[in-house]
């Protein structure tokens, strides 16, 4: 089973890939949305939102990333593509599945579904863009406020040279509630011959387990499942290799975990406005909280504190500790 790291706007970007791959099991990541729109980006557009173009297309621990573009212009997607390609991404990989209501309101993201046609247009545009070494791939809903095309947007991508399509198993009005169908991956299955990636409810080895089971596929995206769990893909190539069922949380120690927000918490510093940065480390111990009741407990300490420094003295506080009681 291969695993990859779905993007999220807004969260998972570089800092939080950079950590979530550096646990262990992820197989490939996808950046989050490059957006196009009339003009060939600079390199230092694609850079900025995809700093491994720096470093070989790869996150520090190594992992692939392929970065991903949202617009409707065919001819304007060839074209930042063809320039996306002299940074030597592994990958180029097209959004279609994008549900925020700014983005659809532009002809961007899942509301391009409902127009089959020009979704085959973006994808041979850009294939035909890059050089052939470079993988072209797609991410799609199953449709726009139904699934009625679901089968057609698979067609088209593949007819139009894709090399892998990522299916999120729910339409736009869907949005991200409960459940994702996966059920309808497994009609898609039947349709195209291309590789499909399951995405949509990973949230446990056990649900990981079923959508291999319901959909057929060996590959599996997972975006909330692993920022509430980073150590739900390493919990999965255990139970490859062991047989063995992790429960959500047994992957990674909190212990672990406290470096490993430590090593975040940098990268937030880094790239972060000050006043931001605090809610980006909330953010993410608001997925956690979920399964590490420590998680809950550090999201209550910090739930109403905005300075940064205090944030870095509570991290310094909680890893000593941490020492103290190893030790």
């Amino acid at each position: 089973m291969q695993i990859m790291l779905a993007p999220m706007e807004g969260l998972l970007d570089h800092t939080l890939r950079d950590v979530l791959t550096r646990v262990g099991g992820v197989d490939l990541c996808v950046s989050e949305f490059i957006r196009v729109t009339n003009t060939v980006l600079p390199r230092r557009a694609f850079e900025r939102v995809v700093p491994e173009l720096r470093q070989k297309s790869r996150t520090v621990a190594g992992v692939p990333v392929k970065v991903q573009l949202l617009g409707s212009d065919p001819s304007c997607l060839a074209d930042n593509a063809a320039a996306l390609a002299e940074l030597a991404p592994h990958g180029i990989d097209l959004n279609f599945g994008c549900p925020a209501k700014t983005v659809n309101q532009h002809r961007g993201g899942a509301v391009l579904l409902d127009e089959p046609e020009l979704v085959g247009q973006i994808v041979a545009a850009v294939r035909r863009a890059v050089p052939a070494h470079i993988p072209v791939s797609a991410k799609m809903r199953l449709g726009y406020n139904d699934d009625s095309r679901a089968e057609d947007c698979a067609l088209a991508i593949e007819a139009a040279g894709a090399s892998e399509l990522v299916v999120h198993a729910r339409t736009k009005a869907h949005g991200y509630r409960p459940p994702a169908y996966w059920d309808r991956i497994a009609d898609l299955r039947q349709h195209v011959r291309l590789p499909i990636v399951a995405n949509g409810e990973i949230w446990t080895v056990a649900d990981a387990l079923r959508c291999q089971e319901v959909t057929g596929c060996d590959r599996l995206m997972i975006g909330r499942g692993m920022v509430t769990d980073p150590g739900l893909a390493l919990a999965i190539a255990h139970h490859r290799q062991t047989g063995q069922v992790l429960l959500p949380g047994q992957g990674v120690a909190w212990v672990v975990m406290l470096d490993l927000m430590q090593v975040f918490w940098v990268g937030v510093s880094a790239r972060v406005a000050t006043r931001h940065r605090a809610g980006r480390l909330k953010q993410w111990l608001n997925y956690m909280r979920r399964v590490y009741p420590q998680a809950q407990q550090a999201f209550d300490a910090l739930r109403l504190v905005h300075d940064a420094q205090k944030i870095d003295a509570w991290l310094f506080q909680q890893q000593s500790e941490s020492v103290s009681c190893l030790g």
